[in-house]
């Protein structure tokens, strides 16, 4: 099995049987803007809510736009029952602000539909080297065979490499790549007229961030792009709607852990005293904080 998915799996290892023990909470679509719908804040995050991932909609005068699909094809075919409580204009585009399963694994029902999906070249690249592997290890992030019926990796119909602007008729979407972050390829939803953001996992409000594939420079240089744009409402890949305010502490966050694990690594402290110091001095958040010894192991001390 390749290292990195290696890592990627063991990161929910160790708690997907606790996460099955939770009741599983299935957030509603939220309407966010005039035409812009998504869940949002969804509590005890597990595998059968797609470990808490937010997705949308923004809806056009002729078609929609779909960001993010979900952990599975039974979470997108409840996803795509959600949009159609709300519209039947056609669901013409679908962006992948990144591969990581949780927002791109629900990808085959959008393209039996005819949607494009769209994604980074990086991103890509990233998900045709480890999507299928991934989809194949499913049970080690606590997903079982029945939860994964009918799901298969679909790649990106459309990709760019910086900055893309998508026209559904009346509403203008664009698409920006600033750098290597969360994942090498992971992509910002700009909603212009709204003033609004998908940040995708750029973000995590109230929960512990999976640092997992991450370049933290590039991260923090990312969260630095966010708050200098026109920017008012924020969503992010997990937790509640979100402003700058929140840009900030998670970029507090990541730049603390960096700080700590580096100056912990060069002082030959294992993993398990890293972590725990990391979580006496972290900026507090309530969910997952399981993730702290799995960042440590997978980007200090590997």
């Amino acid at each position: 099995m390749n290292k990195k998915i290696k890592m990627v799996m063991g990161a929910f290892l160790s708690v997907a049987g606790v996460l099955l023990l939770v009741s599983s909470a299935f957030a509603e679509l939220t309407k966010v803007a005039d035409n812009v719908y998504s869940y949002v804040g969804v509590k005890n995050a597990s595998p059968l809510n797609s470990f808490g991932a937010n997705a949308g909609i923004v809806v056009g005068s002729d078609g929609v736009l779909v960001i993010d699909t979900l952990v599975s094809a039974k979470e997108a075919q409840r996803f795509i029952a959600d949009i159609r409580k709300i519209t039947d204009k056609p669901i013409k585009y679908v962006v992948n602000t990144h591969y990581h399963l949780d927002h791109a694994f629900g990808n085959s029902e959008f393209a039996k539909l005819g949607a494009m999906i769209i994604a980074t070249d990086a991103d890509r690249r990233n998900l045709a080297q480890y999507g299928e592997e991934t989809l194949k290890g499913a049970g080690n992030f606590g997903l079982t065979a029945q939860d994964m019926e009918g799901t298969s990796i679909v790649l990106p119909d459309i990709t760019f490499r910086d900055k893309m602007t998508i026209h559904l008729g009346d509403e203008t979407v664009e698409l920006i790549y600033v750098m290597p972050s969360h994942t090498t390829g992971s992509v910002l939803t700009y909603i212009p007229r709204h003033k609004m953001l998908f940040a995708g996992d750029i973000l995590f409000t109230d929960f512990h961030p999976y640092m997992a594939d991450c370049d933290v420079k590039g991260w923090i240089e990312s969260l630095d792009f966010i708050d200098k744009m026109d920017v008012e409402t924020i969503i992010p890949g997990h937790g509640p709607l979100s402003t700058k305010k929140d840009v900030k502490e998670i970029r507090d966050y990541l730049r603390t852990f960096d700080m700590i694990a580096l100056k912990m690594v060069a002082k030959g402290k294992d993993a398990e005293a890293i972590a725990a110091k990391l979580a006496k001095e972290l900026p507090q958040r309530s969910q997952n904080e399981w993730t702290i010894l799995r960042n440590v192991n997978a980007k200090y001390t590997k």
